[in-house]
């Protein structure tokens, strides 16, 4: 039996890339699978492709080899679609265990090129939709006492990356989500975590050429399988895994992380109060050695994969 046996689980943007393998090793594990997604574009919400179906293939793929899927073609970048996923689940199911935030778009630009459409569109798929379809599961998983989330966060957000203001606005604030989602949810059995994943997909490959360290990024990017990221989601979906939970997570090839998230680093305090002068002459010289450098995700993870 697999760890995912006698679930059901929605994998949102599951056409393609890393969503594609999460479905197809769910479902290897057991998993009823909803493939969800729309067929657009990675810069745009046009469809690109929904009467063939990206979602449908990927359902078919998994009932050809003996398991159980069907295709979604909502939108989760709408509330209201965003609950008919999670009713697809129950109607063709008959619950809902795990959720799997993976859809996505991209719309790069260096930040005082960024237009407000750039901005708002990306944010709406990635961090107003992630909470919609959190959303629509939460009234089933308080109802079960038990229930999973996976949000795809990205190392864009938690390091950072040139040229991905709105992309790495909206992932780390996924972060927030999961985080809020886990201390919320916990009096109903309830986990939610992040993973950053490592990935060469249709998005990453959609990064403009112009881009400062595009060939710095995809000369590592290029080397990691999108399945490769699949094993570690399917543990998070795992009963197994329950002590696991509101934590940032990282799959990169063979390399698995586990993210530390924002404390304090330094403390400093006067009994005399500080004033603009004593903070510049002291406080920051005293905090200088535990700043944080401007770093980009490739500068940080300076070594080839494992």
């Amino acid at each position: 039996m697999g760890v995912l046996e006698g679930k059901v689980v929605i994998v949102t943007g599951a056409g393609r890339g890393v969503g594609k393998y999460i479905a197809l090793e769910a479902a290897k594990e057991g998993a009823k699978v909803v493939v969800n997604d729309l067929g657009v574009g990675v810069h745009d919400l046009e469809v690109e492709d929904v009467a063939t179906g990206p979602a449908e293939e990927v359902a078919a793929e998994i009932r050809d080899a003996g398991g159980e899927a069907v295709a979604d073609t909502h939108s989760i970048a709408d509330w209201d679609d965003a609950h008919r996923i999670v009713e697809n689940a129950m109607d063709s199911f008959g619950g809902l265990h795990g959720v799997v935030n993976n859809a996505g778009i991209l719309r790069d630009k260096i930040f005082h090129k960024m237009s407000k459409d750039d901005f708002e569109s990306v944010v709406q798929v990635h961090l107003n939709g992630y909470f919609y379809v959190s959303r629509a599961a939460a009234d089933v998983f308080r109802k079960e006492m038990s229930g999973t989330y996976v949000h795809m966060t990205s190392t864009s957000g938690v390091v950072g990356n040139v040229g991905q203001a709105n992309y790495a606005a909206a992932k780390l604030g996924i972060v927030g989500l999961s985080r809020s989602i886990a201390l919320d949810m916990e009096r109903y059995r309830v986990r939610s975590n992040c993973i950053a994943p490592w990935a060469f997909t249709r998005m990453t490959d959609s990064i403009p050429k112009d881009n400062p360290l595009y060939q710095e990024r995809m000369a590592k990017i290029k080397k990691l399988g999108a399945d490769r990221v699949a094993p570690l989601a399917v543990a998070l979906l795992s009963d197994q895994s329950e002590a696991v939970n509101g934590q940032i997570l990282g799959a990169r090839a063979n390399e698995l992380y586990l993210f530390n998230q924002s404390r304090p680093a330094r403390t400093m305090h006067t009994a005399e109060g500080w004033t603009p002068s004593s903070i510049l002459d002291t406080a920051f010289p005293a905090m200088s050695s535990n700043l944080t450098p401007l770093e980009t995700s490739p500068s940080y993870f300076s070594w080839e994969p494992v």
